[in-house]
């Protein structure tokens, strides 16, 4: 069995002691971005799993529609990326 070597760390342990591997993103062919799949793909930029380039490039998102996902998370917690919620938490 050949197992691809991937850049980075293969795992990396969350400020609650939890241990997320890159298993734990969503896949890449990912289309309906569910508040729980984008705080995956957060979470994982931010404790260094991946990079935001390869993030951007791997789920097709563009720079400013991660930089608004991570803005949400940081300024209102997981619950602001639901797009029920959008209007409760966005700037008009």
């Amino acid at each position: 069995m050949y197992l691809k070597r991937a850049e980075g760390p293969r795992a990396v342990t969350l400020p609650d002691g939890t241990v997320m591997t890159r298993a734990d993103l969503p896949p890449a062919d990912t289309r309906r971005w569910v508040a729980s799949r984008k705080l995956a793909v957060v979470r994982g930029v931010v404790h260094g799993l991946i990079t935001q380039a390869e993030a951007e490039r791997r789920y097709g998102l563009s720079t400013e529609e991660f930089q608004e996902w991570l803005r949400a998370v940081s300024d209102h917690g997981a619950e602001a990326l639901k797009v029920t919620a959008l209007k409760d938490y966005r700037q008009p």
